[in-house]
């Protein structure tokens, strides 16, 4: 353990004020025997110190001093101010220095000299029972290159001064400190197929539901609106698949070689219109949704893959895991802020088609 680094697999979740609600969150599934993609987490405490150089903290203090969240235009002044402030600020050398192992430590578990990796932004706060901050941060896909991954963890530093997440913390965070932000660096995954689930059905809150999205590749599409996700219902008593719409796919998206991120493909004629989980695996997501849930203790709303090399359910990967933050109430027909498209877009839209550094 190190003051700015820490292995994934070792965090739990009283350490989320360090390392924030994803990496915690995902330490809590690999000390649960689940199966999460390796990595390592980036504290706060790194965000603090870099926040120190030339006297960036005290900029941005002043960019957001009086800021009325109101004003649209102001706000995205103030935004932009901050970036270009963090932009040319120097990461600290003893900062570099720690990711730099962790990261070469990642490659040499994995195989290679330079290891693809998702950086993905984990501020405190994040993920909680009170508040989900998911799609008001960045995140980053397919970055190799330790240079790459300090551009990209950069910007997850910067995202956190985004418009939407400046207004976001102002609306329901007020007062509860300053913001910090904490970063997740996994080995990517490939998929084939990925997802969303949630441990009860997103349109009543019956906890005896299990409900699937899913989708070809990683899914981007529905955040564009170009596809409709695939959505089945699973009876966590029975296992019986109670319901099921299969979308229609035109486009997944892939990783581009030799770029970072992820390009759209038309999907394959034969593949376009047929279900992208079969039974085998959907009693995996069943299996894996209800021990979750029960590691937590609460109803989950919980991100997963299933790579396109290794054999099932070995492959199957899950990425995140949060609290359901919101239900119909009784007799409501009120469907869950985070279901169907919309919650695709929100929990894949944090794997946006981006490029570290932009």
């Amino acid at each position: 353990m190190t003051p700015f680094v820490r292995e994934l697999a070792d965090l739990r979740a009283g350490d989320s004020e360090l390392f924030g609600g994803k990496s915690t969150s995902l330490g809590e599934l690999l000390s649960a025997g689940i199966n999460v993609p390796p990595g390592f987490a980036v504290s706060t405490d790194a965000f603090t110190l870099f926040l120190t150089v030339d006297e960036l903290g005290e900029r941005i203090a002043d960019a957001l001093a009086d800021l009325d969240p109101a004003d649209v235009g102001a706000v995205q002044r103030a935004s932009e101010v901050i970036a270009e402030a963090m932009r040319a600020t120097d990461i600290p050398a003893s900062l570099r220095a720690e990711v730099s192992r962790a990261y070469g430590a990642l490659g040499e578990q994995a195989g290679v000299d330079e290891a693809a990796v998702a950086v993905r932004s984990s501020a405190r706060g994040e993920d909680s029972a009170a508040a989900t901050f998911a799609g008001q941060q960045d995140s980053f896909l397919w970055v190799a290159g330790v240079d790459d991954v300090w551009d990209a963890i950069r910007a997850c530093w910067i995202s956190l001064y985004s418009p939407p997440a400046i207004t976001y913390r102002a609306r329901i965070a007020a007062g509860d400190g300053a913001p910090a932000m904490g970063v997740t660096v996994q080995l990517m995954v490939d998929a084939e197929v990925s997802g969303v689930m949630f441990t009860c059905s997103p349109a009543t809150g019956d906890p005896s539901i299990v409900s699937v999205n899913a989708s070809w590749g990683l899914g981007l599409a529905v955040v564009g609106g170009e596809v409709t996700p695939d959505e089945f219902a699973i009876s966590k008593v029975t296992g019986e698949i109670l319901r099921q719409t299969i979308g229609d796919k035109a486009v997944e998206y892939v990783h581009a070689p030799g770029e970072l991120g992820v390009r759209p493909a038309p999907t394959p004629a034969e593949r376009r219109h047929i279900a992208s989980l079969d039974a085998e695996r959907l009693a995996g997501l069943l299996a894996a949704a209800k021990a979750i849930e029960r590691h937590f203790g609460a109803r989950q709303d919980i991100e997963w893959a299933v790579a396109r090399s290794g054999t099932f359910p070995s492959n199957l990967y899950m990425l995140q895991s949060r609290p359901v933050t919101a239900t119909p109430t009784a007799g409501s027909d009120a469907v869950h802020d985070r279901t169907g498209a919309g919650a695709m877009a929100l929990v894949l839209g944090t794997f946006g088609v981006k490029r570290a550094g932009e």
